[in-house]
C-alpha cells in the first residue's frame, strides 16, 4: 500500500503534501488552539435548539463526564450560520476511538458496526438515535481516494485536512462557533475556497473537485465568479478523477445537475476537461442542457432527466452507465428521453403522452414515472399536472376472453392482443370489450 502510494504521488512529479504537512504537525500542535476566530452563534434560535433532542444531551453529558471536548462538525456548522436546518449533524471530539468505546461500554451504550474505527469514526446508539462521531484526525499518508490517519487532539489540525473554508468550522454545544479558515467570512461573501492550497486539498482527495462545483452551487450567488487560481488546480489534477469510483462521482453530479448555476457549472466543467473522466459525451450538447436547465429546474427533475440532455442517442446513456454505474431505473429514464424527446404535433397535445404510457405499460409498468420525467424535461408544466392526475383506461380484453370464444394459443396469440390493443388506441380508447371481441371473430379464420 505505501509502495503504490508513493508511486502514485511521484508520477505526480510530487511528494505526498500530507507527508510534509505531517512533518510540521508537532511544531504546530503546542499553538493551534490560539488560532480560531470565535463566534457566538444565536442560542436562542428555532435551528440551533431544535438539534437538542434528550438524545444529544445525553451524548454530550456523557463526553463531559468523561472529559473529552466534543464540537458539531462541518455542514451543520455552515447550515446554521446560513439559518438553515441542518439535515445531518455530525460529531468531532478530541477522544480516541478506544477511548470512545471504553466510554461508551461503561455508561452500557450501545455501537454500531465498526467499518469507520480505522478512520476514528464510532456511531453510538442511543435511544433510537445514532450519532457519528470522529476522532480529530490528520491525513498523513494518501494517494487521492484512501487515507491513512493518525489521530490528534488538536483542532485547527482537523480543520486544515478538510475540503473548503465553509466546511471546516466547528461548534461548541454552548454556541460557540470556531471558524480557523475565515469559513464565516466565506460563507457571508458567498466565496467558496479550498482551506490553504487548492491542489494539496484536491490531490487529498480528486473528488473534491466535484464537491467545489456542489458547493459553488449550493452557496454562490453569481454563476461565474470563480477564483482562476482554483480553476487553475482543477485543470492540473483532472485526471485524478479517473481513480474516483463511478458511484461516488454520480453522487456529487447529482447535486449539481438540479442545483443553482448548473447550467454555467457544467460549462466550465467541461472547459475544464472534467467530463473526460466521468464518463460524459466528448460531444455533449452544452446548448441543450442549458435549455432543459432553463425550462426544467423548477419542476423537480429526475437528475438524469437533466443529464440526459447531454447525449446525442443511446450510446452515450449507456456509456455514462458503464463509468458511472447509475441505477437500472435512471438508465431506463435516459433511455427513454433520449428516444422520445424529439416534439409530436397532435390537435390533443396530451394524447402522445397517454399513448406512451398505455402502450408502454405493458412491458413497463412504471412507464407513466418516464413520461413524467419527459415532460419535466420539455418544461410542460401544465401537462405535467395533467398526466399525474389522468386515470389510465384498462384494456378490456383479455387472453382469458380469447381462449373461450374458441382462439388456440400459440405464436400469432400475442399478436392477436397486440392488434386489439392497437385497434382500442386508435378508438381512442372508447371500444367496448364486445366491440373488439367482435373484430377478433376474424382471427379464428388466419
Amino acid at each position: 500500500m505505501l509502495f503504490r502510494t508513493l508511486h502514485v504521488s511521484i508520477r505526480r512529479g510530487f511528494i505526498l503534501q500530507s507527508v510534509r504537512r505531517y512533518s510540521n504537525w508537532k511544531m504546530a500542535e503546542a499553538d493551534a488552539l490560539h488560532c480560531a476566530k470565535k463566534i457566538k452563534l444565536d442560542v436562542d434560535s428555532q435551528e440551533f435548539n431544535s438539534m437538542f433532542t434528550p438524545e444529544l444531551r445525553r451524548l454530550a453529558d456523557v463526553f463531559k463526564q468523561h472529559n473529552h471536548e466534543l464540537r458539531i462538525a462541518g455542514g451543520a456548522v455552515r447550515d446554521l450560520l446560513m439559518g438553515k436546518q441542518p439535515q445531518d449533524v455530525d460529531f468531532a471530539t478530541t477522544a480516541t476511538p478506544a477511548e470512545m468505546k471504553d466510554m461508551f461500554e461503561s455508561e452500557g451504550i450501545r455501537m454500531l458496526n465498526t467499518k469507520g474505527e480505522k478512520h476514528g469514526t464510532i456511531t453510538p446508539r442511543i435511544n433510537n438515535m445514532n450519532f457519528e462521531v470522529t476522532t480529530l484526525r490528520v491525513d498523513v499518508l494518501t494517494d487521492g481516494r484512501h487515507a491513512e490517519v493518525e489521530f490528534t487532539r488538536d483542532w485547527r489540525i482537523d480543520a486544515e485536512r478538510r475540503d473548503l473554508t465553509i466546511n471546516s468550522m466547528f461548534l461548541g454545544l454552548d454556541g460557540t462557533v470556531y471558524d480557523f479558515f475565515n469559513g464565516k467570512e466565506d460563507l457571508e461573501r458567498r466565496k467558496v475556497e479550498f482551506v490553504g492550497n487548492a491542489v494539496t486539498r484536491i490531490q487529498e482527495d480528486y473528488l473534491r473537485i466535484l464537491r467545489y462545483f456542489r458547493f459553488y452551487g449550493r452557496i454562490a450567488e453569481s454563476s461565474d465568479e470563480h477564483s482562476q487560481q482554483t480553476l487553475t488546480a482543477i485543470r492540473e489534477n483532472a485526471d485524478g478523477l479517473a481513480g474516483i469510483s463511478g458511484e461516488r462521482i454520480w453522487m456529487e453530479l447529482k447535486k449539481i445537475v438540479v442545483g443553482n448555476h448548473a447550467a454555467n457549472l457544467m460549462r466550465c466543467m467541461y472547459e475544464l476537461g472534467l467530463h473526460t473522466f466521468m464518463g460524459l459525451p466528448e460531444d455533449g450538447d452544452l446548448n441543450e442542457f442549458q435549455t432543459v436547465c432553463n425550462r426544467s429546474l423548477l419542476l423537480s427533475p429526475n437528475p438524469m432527466t437533466v443529464v440526459s440532455s447531454l447525449f446525442k442517442n443511446e450510446k452515450g446513456v449507456l456509456a455514462l452507465d458503464k463509468r458511472l454505474k447509475i441505477s437500472a431505473e435512471e438508465r431506463k429514464i435516459g433511455l427513454f428521453i433520449v428516444d422520445n424527446r424529439k416534439d409530436v404535433t397532435h390537435k390533443e397535445p396530451l394524447k402522445p403522452y397517454k399513448d406512451m404510457i398505455i402502450m408502454g405499460s405493458v412491458r413497463d409498468p412504471d412507464t407513466r414515472s418516464k413520461v413524467v420525467e419527459l415532460l419535466k424535461y420539455k418544461g410542460e408544466a401544465e401537462m405535467l399536472t395533467e398526466i399525474k392526475n389522468w386515470q389510465m383506461p384498462k384494456f378490456p380484453v383479455s387472453g382469458k376472453d380469447l381462449i373461450n370464444m374458441g382462439i388456440k394459443p400459440g405464436k400469432k396469440f400475442g399478436r392477436y392482443i397486440d392488434r386489439l390493443r392497437e385497434s382500442w388506441k386508435e378508438s381512442n380508447y372508447t371500444s367496448t370489450k364486445e366491440e373488439l371481441l367482435q373484430e377478433a371473430e376474424k382471427f379464428k379464420s388466419e
